[in-house]
Parts: C-alpha cells; structure tokens; sequence
C-alpha cells in the first residue's frame, strides 16, 4: 500500500517542474512515490526501534530526527 501517492509526487514535482517550463512522465512519478515510500518504511523502522531501544511506548519527534542524523539529510 503506498502511504506517499503518486498525485502527491505529482504535487511536489509540479512545484518545481512548471516554474522550470518542465513536465513528468507517468513513470517518472511512479518511481519517485515509489522510492518515498520505501524510504518512508525505513525511517518508520528506525524510528520505532529508536523508541523501543529508549524502553518508550511512542514513537516521538526525536526518534525521526534520530534518523536524519545518522544519514545526514541536508536540506538543499
């Protein structure tokens, strides 16, 4: 089941894309929504092993922020 839809990843590559005077293939936003929803799967991972190693019952804001960490997302 995909939590992030590809009418989301069209949203947000339309954001960019049109200011740009660029368009997105079908296949193209399938791709995206699929390699956010993978990505989304290994952050929920993390994040509930990360409450679960801080003996929590929640998973709470630090346990996302946790995960940035240890892969270093930058914003751009």
């Amino acid at each position: 089941m995909a939590v992030i839809s590809e009418q989301a990843v069209k949203g947000i590559i339309k954001k960019y894309a049109e200011v740009e005077g660029i368009s997105i293939t079908d296949d193209a936003v399938k791709t995206m929504s699929d390699m956010l929803n993978r990505k989304a799967k290994e952050i929920a991972k993390f994040a509930v092993n990360n409450a679960k190693t801080q003996k929590r019952e929640k998973v709470m804001k630090k346990d996302i922020s946790a995960y940035d960490l240890k892969v270093g997302f930058d914003e751009p």
